[in-house]
């Protein structure tokens, strides 16, 4: 049993979904099967197609969903992989990011809290690990990774540091080295120094914008007319990604000018909507 703990902005996605009966959808990032689930709830007869490229995540939310029977199919891979055929949705769903169940579970190597190979893959039939990455890759190559996908300033110093400390093998291994990478002052700030660094190479090893930037641009042409496009992102990248790919495409029409957010009560419930924005649009 994995811990999937409760989905984000569940109630805002189910009012933006406008679910009807007899209609199918799609979560396209199924994790622990809480949005689907609340999907399947709200008709009887609704149909839905859930997709992860994460064994764990597939196993789990066909163990949470398995009361529905054949109302549920599961296909396991990349979204940006998937091909509907000529079945059409009246809404996607779309949850990004890292799950809880992934952070909390030391083996896969996602968090530096335990320590663990550096692993970092959502799909365990890839070969690429963090560890590829951090061993092997160059030190302006780390650099360019850490300050593109993590948003590090100090990814130069902290590249040259790894790179003088190479081979590591384990995520506490690694932390430390960025933690004393960098000033003192920096050292115990809001995050830990290393959560920057941690986010950039998850994001390379999963290929997560380009799997997005690829999503992004197919997922509306599943949709059936009027059908709703619904995407939860948890960092600037993933949002402004999804921001100016939703408002620059001719197909759909912008439901939400701003991204909703999590109110305070379900922030306090839930630390992890605190950084979820979710941002609806609509197939004309």
């Amino acid at each position: 049993m994995y811990s999937y703990h409760r989905p984000v902005l569940s109630q805002s996605l189910i009012t933006g979904l406008t679910l009807k009966p007899g209609e199918n959808y799609l979560d396209a990032t199924v994790g622990g099967g809480g949005h689907s689930q609340m999907i399947l709830e709200s008709h009887q007869n609704i149909q839905l197609t859930a997709i992860d490229r994460d064994a764990m995540a597939i196993a789990e939310a066909s163990r949470v969903l398995s009361q529905y029977g054949d109302r549920v199919s599961f296909w396991r891979g990349s979204f940006s992989q998937y091909d509907p055929g000529q079945l059409k949705f009246a809404g996607i769903v779309a949850d990004l990011g890292v799950s809880s169940a992934q952070l909390d579970l030391p083996e896969r190597g996602f968090s530096f809290r335990e320590t663990a190979a550096l692993d970092m893959r959502m799909d365990n039939r890839q070969e690429l690990t963090a560890g590829d990455i951090v061993n092997y890759y160059s030190e302006k190559d780390l650099a360019e990774v850490f300050f593109k996908y993590g948003e590090e300033r100090l990814s130069r110093r902290i590249a040259r540091a790894i790179v003088q400390n190479r081979p590591l093998t384990t995520t506490t291994e690694l932390a430390e080295i960025v933690f004393l990478s960098v000033p003192v002052s920096y050292r115990h700030g809001r995050i830990h120094p290393a959560t920057r660094v941690f986010q950039a190479l998850r994001i390379v090893v999963n290929q997560e914008i380009k799997e997005l930037e690829r999503f992004l641009e197919l997922s509306p042409m599943w949709l059936k007319p009027k059908g709703i496009l619904a995407i939860i992102s948890f960092h600037s990248l993933e949002d402004r990604l999804v921001k100016h790919s939703l408002r620059n495409n001719s197909l759909l029409d912008v439901l939400t000018k701003k991204p909703i957010i999590a109110d305070a009560q379900e922030e306090m419930q839930n630390p992890r909507s605190r950084s979820a924005k979710l941002r609806l649009a609509q197939l004309r």
